[in-house]
């Protein structure tokens, strides 16, 4: 395992110097879902959430959060972002009394370093944004299974979650 890069010889943080590094393209990937009652789920659908459109106001949140991360993760580097993408599917299978909605955030940039805290950061906050719109009517819904699906670019190379 590799050590921390966050922390320098005497074990105080610091922010990673990346002034050396190659600009590569870099994606990230991340994925999560929000699980709630059917009953909530369709009033998403409908779009008759006394807010307005959950899901476009939730990607609206996503992408606005992916470009606030620096601001946010204190040793996040500010980056340039080339694109952002908050992607949502429907899934009623879960259980008969449960629902969900799958979430993707994909984020891109070309720099030195790589856009997986990004992609994170975009997926909670839209999920985030669902619970906040919709807690109303659905205290009981579940933010779950938050994770780097995929990363491109950089020195450590391609990473496919398993």
């Amino acid at each position: 395992m590799s050590t921390l890069t966050h922390f320098d010889a005497q074990g105080q943080a610091h922010m990673v110097d990346v002034a050396a590094k190659a600009s590569t393209h870099r994606i990230a990937v991340a994925g999560g879902r929000i699980e709630m009652q059917p009953a909530t789920l369709t009033i998403i659908e409908a779009g008759t959430a006394k807010k307005g459109d959950v899901l476009g106001i939730a990607r609206i949140a996503g992408i606005m959060a992916a470009k606030k991360t620096s601001e946010l993760i204190p040793l996040c580097h500010p980056l340039a972002l080339t694109r952002i993408a908050i992607d949502f599917e429907v899934t009623t299978a879960n259980a008969p009394d449960t629902a969900s909605i799958n979430c993707t955030a994909t984020v891109e940039t070309v720099g030195p370093t790589g856009v997986e805290m990004e992609a994170l950061t975009a997926l909670q906050v839209a999920l985030l944004t669902i619970y906040d719109m919709c807690k109303a009517v659905d205290r009981g819904m579940t933010i779950t299974g938050v994770k780097l699906l995929e990363k491109q670019g950089g020195k450590s190379g391609h990473f496919v979650a398993g």
